[in-house]
């Protein structure tokens, strides 16, 4: 497996605030930098790990207080309770994608090689990104290309993939990288390229709806006091964890307007968002994104 570096592997520990005989959670457990770590702090604790590629799990050799899951974290409390693990101490989730996934070229994910379009982070998955390309409506390609993609030329690209395709299927990450090159403005063609990809791979996955999924199972698993580190490298992801922080057990009108009271969920620990410290982003290019914020249930 491709050598992968955990972005803010120092901070993120320390704001989980590892307990001897804690029960963790790492639900994004890639190569098992984050697990590992924990698992160095803990005596008679446990860390249970969930991955749904089968190469992260396959790779791992193994460790005593690790137990590794081969699922999506959206299952994170269905999972735990068939382990007898509820509730837990603290739980991680490092999102977005992994180097591994994007230096395997066979992978799809990356514009950098030329690979069969497919971009699934798990290979089990129905859906793959030759699939959205090729079948995806106009309309469809718009909406994930604004949506995920943050693109201001959205339709026009969706266009441009609708008329290619009527020619010959696109079945290439180069296929789709030599259609998008007319719409990058000089000197920024990765970053297009990188929307696009991006947006693409963010509905193969259901990424979103499954970190929404995941935030809401995340606070019933935990205990009160418990904490949930998240580190998120888009502005959507960042924003949808950013609010959930912010949600009320109770949206009390009277309460908050006239008695100056909310009644929180989470306590801000991290106070905002944390970002990597330059000696890292020079270290790690991939960090310069990432964005780490921590809540304690109350």
């Amino acid at each position: 497996m491709t050598h992968h570096e955990s972005v803010l592997l120092k901070e993120s520990i320390e704001y989980l605030a590892v307990q001897s005989g804690g029960r963790y959670v790492d639900a994004t457990f890639g190569a098992g930098g984050h697990s590992k770590l924990i698992a160095s702090k803990l005596k008679t604790g446990m860390v249970y790990g969930f991955d749904q590629d089968e190469d992260a799990i396959n790779g791992f050799e193994g460790q005593p207080n690790i137990t590794v899951i081969r699922s999506n974290f959206r299952f994170i409390r269905n999972f735990l309770r068939f382990y007898n693990a509820l509730p837990v101490d603290g739980i991680l989730a490092d999102l977005g994608i992994s180097s591994h996934h994007i230096e395997t070229p066979e992978r799809g994910f990356s514009f950098r090689f030329d690979a069969p379009l497919d971009m699934r982070m798990n290979n089990a998955s129905e859906l793959n990104a030759r699939q959205v390309v090729n079948e995806y409506s106009v309309e469809e390609l718009t909406r994930i290309f604004r949506t995920y993609g943050e693109s201001d030329q959205a339709w026009k690209i969706a266009n441009a993939i609708a008329k290619s395709r009527s020619i010959k299927p696109i079945n290439s990450t180069f296929d789709l990288a030599s259609i998008l090159q007319s719409f990058a403005r000089p000197g920024r063609e990765n970053s297009l390229l990188a929307q696009i990809f991006q947006a693409i791979r963010i509905e193969v996955n259901r990424e979103m709806e499954a970190l929404e999924e995941f935030l809401q199972h995340s606070y019933t698993c935990l205990k009160p006091g418990g904490r949930l580190v998240v580190i998120s490298y888009h502005s959507l992801e960042d924003r949808m964890v950013k609010n959930f922080f912010k949600e009320q057990k109770s949206h009390d009108a009277f309460a908050e307007t006239i008695m100056g009271r909310k009644d929180m969920k989470w306590k801000d620990i991290s106070r905002g968002a944390i970002v990597p410290p330059e000696e890292e982003i020079a270290r790690n290019p991939r960090s310069r994104s990432a964005k780490l914020r921590v809540g304690e249930k109350i």
